[in-house]
């Protein structure tokens, strides 16, 4: 039987991304490889932290109980899971929409079928500390129903952001979010910026939970 160590479960919207507002339902994994230095859910990454061990069966029937289409599997990292590809075949199988928020760090390359999920794949700008652990060759797998996202704390982020969109002609492969660290930087920051530089055809995002509910609150 294949088993899943997973934090919480729950039903929300979508707080970001290309379905940002629509109903979802997460279902976040333990223990992340890396270590960023804004990251908001320490409580998943560490690995003593707290799991329930869930089959694939028992995270089929939590979905299908609760009639939720949009499905987010996130961490932690979900791609460090043992047998991930196995869930997530049985959930595309099954007719639910399968989105994977990724840290960047792994490679996509196994999980690229006929039939695959759509990927929102982090890259780490330097002020995450965590930015030489990028795997590039990702960028090479993604299409336009993919989401390339830069979490940015200052204008060396925003600088960076730039340089790698421009270097892989991301605009034009995927979309591309800005997204602020929350209390970090002044939104209107990434705005003119964006307006300064031209940046056609990027998306600058809200953690739309944080604004909905408190900053710290889990489970939404």
């Amino acid at each position: 039987m294949n088993n899943y160590k997973v934090v919480e479960k729950f039903i929300s919207i979508n707080g970001e991304g290309s379905r940002a507002g629509q109903l979802a339902a997460f279902i976040r994994f333990h223990y992340c490889n890396l270590n960023c230095s804004y990251c908001d859910t320490r409580y998943a990454n560490d690995s003593n932290s707290n799991y329930e061990l869930l089959s694939a069966q028992n995270i089929l029937d939590y979905l299908k109980a609760n009639k939720v289409v949009n499905v987010t599997l996130t961490g932690g990292e979900p791609l460090l899971q043992q047998n991930i590809d196995y869930l997530i075949d049985l959930l595309l199988k099954n007719g639910f929409s399968v989105e994977i928020e990724t840290n960047g760090s792994i490679d996509i390359k196994p999980f690229i079928k006929e039939t695959r999920p759509i990927f929102t794949l982090d890259y780490k700008v330097p002020s995450s500390t965590m930015e030489n652990e990028m795997c590039l060759n990702n960028y090479q797998y993604l299409t336009k129903n993919d989401v390339v996202k830069f979490v940015v704390s200052n204008l060396s982020d925003l600088n960076k952001a730039k340089e790698i969109i421009d270097t892989y002609d991301l605009v034009n492969r995927t979309k591309v979010y800005f997204s602020p660290v929350f209390g970090k930087i002044e939104p209107r920051m990434i705005v003119d910026y964006m307006v300064k530089h031209h940046l056609n055809g990027i998306n600058m995002q809200l953690q739309m939970h944080k604004f909905i509910w408190d900053v710290n609150q889990r489970g939404v």
